[in-house]
């Protein structure tokens, strides 16, 4: 007689989905993927050649509730009423990450916080490709993390993960944790307290012991206060820009200090692509990270300076007439744009705005009336920005076009100043996502170099 096997639903026909879903029919499971999009033509393909059954713009609730296990897109939120209905049947609910690793052997390095992920996720991935690992790099970047397991072996993988899939992470053990920081951002789905989001990001320690790692930001508020709390039984290696820990790594005198209790390395940030103190920052835990898994410093040199950064993250776009163009796409929440203003030292025409996330813009006033010479304000809806920062900038102008932005921060640029896109917002009013943002201030830029 044929055993019944369980049946896997994995809500969410993306990268990540269609990921598990090959995983999990290779694991023996039934599976059904159900999406309430469209999925895109590459993946349905993907699933019929796989014979794996799906549904899109759709969920049908009988079929999904009659599941062993869910897999759950991150983008689905907690409070979706197909969610709710899973829990109160005490259907488990389960992210892609969850389910990847535990059909893996790797050693995981796991990179979280509110800003900077992604540059120390791909320093990090980069530093131990570079000395030569044999490493794959998941998450919330790249390719899905359980079809990497399917068909490659790696010894090591670099998981950029969000709080959204932490929560859906029961029993997975990361064995190199990093926390960079923790500040107010997508509250709406912690029913707008800070502290549901602070829990969130501490779930990357949850299932660690004394043989692993934590690397965290010993100044950010949120880490410091709650740190004590959890009582984490891992090795800590924290990062400062004030004290010089021992273990631990910092920043002092424009020199990196990284020391993970085995060996001490040293590099001048002058001589390093990433500039800025938040930069600093994702040096010293990308690097800890790398010696934690016994990268020599030979090794870390040749990888630190040969890192190339993600597109539209502090991303030069090109110069005109000596002035300097930024696309800094990515930061669409206030602190990125912090960092964005306080590494660049130039004068700085600033083109922001976009959908307001409800953002408070009180810790940009001090650089902002430092540095900023002009406000550009690139959005539908600017009265916000424009409310604010009217009496903190010389000059403030208001446009719906990328082109005429680009144009405009020429104009009110000298040579020798910066034109930074840092909008602070979601790209959602204007643009399809904030890549797509990215590459139309890029094109804009290339025509009036054209042009010249």
């Amino acid at each position: 007689m044929e055993v019944e096997k369980p049946l896997m639903v994995v809500l969410g026909g993306g990268e990540s989905g269609v990921g598990a879903a090959l995983l999990a029919k290779a694991k023996g499971y039934d599976v059904f993927l159900s999406d309430k999009s469209l999925l895109q033509e590459s993946y349905r393909q993907i699933l019929q050649q796989q014979a794996i059954p799906f549904e899109e713009g759709q969920h049908t609730e009988e079929r999904i509730l009659r599941a062993s296990e869910v897999v759950k897109s991150p983008g689905i939120p907690e409070k979706a009423p197909l969610i709710q209905k899973l829990r109160s049947q005490n259907i488990p609910v389960i992210s892609e990450i969850e389910l990847a690793a535990r059909y893996t052997k790797a050693r995981l390095v796991g990179i979280t916080g509110s800003n900077g992920k992604t540059t120390t996720t791909l320093l990090t991935y980069h530093l131990l490709k570079t000395a030569g690992l044999n490493v794959g790099l998941a998450g919330n970047i790249g390719d899905s993390f359980a079809r990497q397991v399917l068909e490659n072996s790696f010894d090591y993988y670099v998981l950029e993960l969000s709080s959204f899939q932490l929560d859906d992470m029961i029993q997975t053990r990361i064995n190199v944790a990093i926390l960079l920081n923790i500040t107010p951002d997508h509250l709406d789905r912690y029913e707008y307290q800070f502290q549901n989001y602070v829990e969130s990001k501490f779930r990357i320690l949850q299932n660690m012991t004394p043989a692993d790692t934590f690397i965290y930001y010993a100044e950010n508020p949120a880490i410091s206060e709650t740190l004590p709390v959890k009582k984490p039984v891992s090795r800590l290696l924290p990062i400062s820009l004030i004290d010089t820990p021992k273990p631990g790594a910092y920043l002092k005198d424009g020199l990196l200090v990284i020391n993970d209790g085995h060996q001490t390395f040293e590099v001048a940030q002058a001589d390093l692509p990433l500039k800025g103190k938040h930069n600093a920052i994702n040096i010293l835990a990308a690097t800890l990270a790398a010696q934690s898994v016994g990268i020599q410093p030979d090794a870390l040199r040749r990888g630190l300076l040969t890192f190339q950064n993600a597109a539209h993250r502090l991303e030069p776009a090109g110069e005109i007439r000596g002035v300097q163009f930024i696309n800094d796409s990515k930061a669409t929440n206030v602190d990125s744009v912090y960092y964005a203003l306080e590494s660049i030292t130039t004068p700085i025409v600033w083109i922001a705005g976009g959908l307001d996330k409800g953002n408070e813009y009180d810790q940009l006033a001090p650089l902002v009336r430092e540095k900023v010479k002009a406000l550009i304000c690139l959005g539908k809806d600017n009265r916000k920005l424009i409310s604010y920062f009217s009496d903190r900038v010389p000059t403030l102008f208001e446009t719906q076009d990328v082109n005429e932005a680009v144009a405009k921060g020429l104009a009110l640029a000298n040579p020798g100043d910066t034109v930074l896109l840092s909008p602070a917002c979601a790209s959602f009013d204007l643009f399809r996502n904030y890549e797509d943002r990215g590459n139309q201030f890029k094109e804009a830029v290339k025509r009036i170099m054209n042009d010249e």
